[in-house]
């Protein structure tokens, strides 16, 4: 294939006709020596075949970061590579440079990089590796689709976990909450702790009298709050999850907080288990506390919503049968009248008889703001309203309901569930 270079040089050629004898001659030698040129050129060019490309680099990277990812081209041929190479990746991926021009001398390789800055989370995949190796006069080229083969490379891009600033606060507050509460009384949720001597003001029931015979001295029993209690983060990836919350997806926000949450629940000594159901059963993780929070972000990294009614029947028939202890069920959805009217309610019970359920739901801060366009606000009054009716309607089957904007949605669910281990209720 020739070039533009090849056209440019016609055309400058073809200034000099009017100086010909016979301008159809002096057309038909020019462009037979271009020709020739050409030929020369694409003959001297390297073989396609000659050529080996790989890549390394990274293989993960969180969500608004940037990775690099190296590709090696290795000329064994015996001619200068001069090529240009097409990268492409998904458009997500925001590959950069997208075209690399490279000198390869024979017998040698050079390393050209591409830096990635994702725009959306999950796998983002190497698409197609293009190769145009040109002659040194770069009149004419080779190229041939898949030759040399496209490496195979796929970017995990991870939840920005933005919440984890919350972390530090959350956790001196969970150890204060031990801490004052080693001190109390029993209560639900807590497990004994030791024996220390009574001081005035000390709960009398809390006497241990047999221990107080044996020291001749009285002695009262502390408890703490009981570890090893389990937490169970329910993802409702569903159509609901899909929707803009602010300038990111429900679902987003709702993976956010459940990192925050299973981060500040593995400190207090729980186990934490993830499912993500709409339909069927996206993604679950369970177990493993030292290695759990990376499992958990690769598991959550590829998830996308559905645009599916999510099956409730199947998230409780799931959850019932993988907890067959008391848990902490937290339940990210929306609470909207038709998703969690005709599809949760009726199977509730079923839940809240045996795990203490807590629904999460995130709303777009807009719809409290909406005071300029008397229609937008009286459709964001009417949202409101129901998703009124709805919390009231969770509240009488005995589930706890926090409803929060976008921008303190994860740091209010990690403060539900201090208070819920505060109280005893977990």
């Amino acid at each position: 294939m020739v070039t533009g270079r090849a056209a440019l040089l016609m055309a400058l050629a073809a200034a000099t006709l009017p100086l010909w004898p016979s301008p159809w001659l002096g057309l038909a030698v020019l462009a037979g020596g271009i020709l020739v040129l050409s030929t020369v050129d694409f003959m001297l060019a390297a073989p396609l075949r000659e050529v080996e490309v790989s890549r390394e680099g990274a293989r993960t990277v969180r969500s608004g970061e940037t990775a690099t990812v190296s590709l090696r081209v290795a000329n064994r041929s015996q001619r200068v590579l001069h090529a240009d190479i097409r990268d492409a990746w998904v458009p997500s991926a925001g590959a950069t440079p997208a075209t690399h021009e490279v000198v390869v001398e024979p017998g040698s390789a050079v390393t050209l990089e591409t830096s990635l800055t994702p725009s959306r989370r999950g796998d983002r995949p190497a698409v197609r590796l293009t190769l145009r190796s040109y002659g040194p006069l770069r009149l004419a080229f080779r190229q041939r689709a898949g030759r040399p083969a496209t490496p195979q490379w796929t970017l995990r891009v991870l939840p920005r976990f933005d919440s984890r600033r919350f972390l530090p606060e959350k956790t001196a507050r969970l150890r204060t909450l031990e801490g004052s509460t080693v001190t109390r009384g029993r209560g639900q949720g807590t497990e004994f702790d030791a024996l220390r001597e009574y001081v005035i003001g000390d709960d009398v029931r809390s006497i241990d009298w047999r221990a107080s015979a044996r020291r001749s001295d009285v002695l009262v029993r502390t408890w703490r709050p009981e570890r090893d209690r389990r937490v169970v983060c329910v993802l409702d990836t569903g159509r609901t999850s899909a929707v803009l919350a602010g300038a990111e997806p429900r679902l987003d926000a709702a993976i956010d907080a459940a990192l925050l949450l299973a981060a500040l629940a593995l400190r207090a000594g729980d186990q934490v288990d993830l499912l993500a159901v709409d339909t069927a059963v996206r993604a679950t993780v369970s177990g493993g506390r030292h290695v759990l929070l990376p499992r958990l972000v690769n598991a959550l990294a590829p998830l996308q919503p559905s645009l599916v009614e999510t099956d409730f029947e199947l998230v409780v028939g799931e959850v019932l049968r993988r907890e067959r202890k008391r848990a902490l069920v937290v339940l990210f959805t929306a609470l909207e009248p038709g998703a969690l009217g005709d599809g949760l309610l009726p199977v509730l019970p079923r839940l809240a008889t045996r795990h203490k359920v807590l629904v999460a739901a995130v709303h777009d801060p807009l719809l409290a703001e909406a005071q300029g366009d008397p229609y937008l606000a009286a459709a964001a009054l009417r949202t409101l309203n129901e998703r009124d009716r709805v919390r009231n309607a969770l509240t009488r089957h005995g589930v706890e309901v926090l409803d929060a904007p976008i921008d303190t949605f994860a740091s209010r669910v990690a403060d539900t569930y201090l208070a819920l281990k505060q109280a005893g209720k977990l």
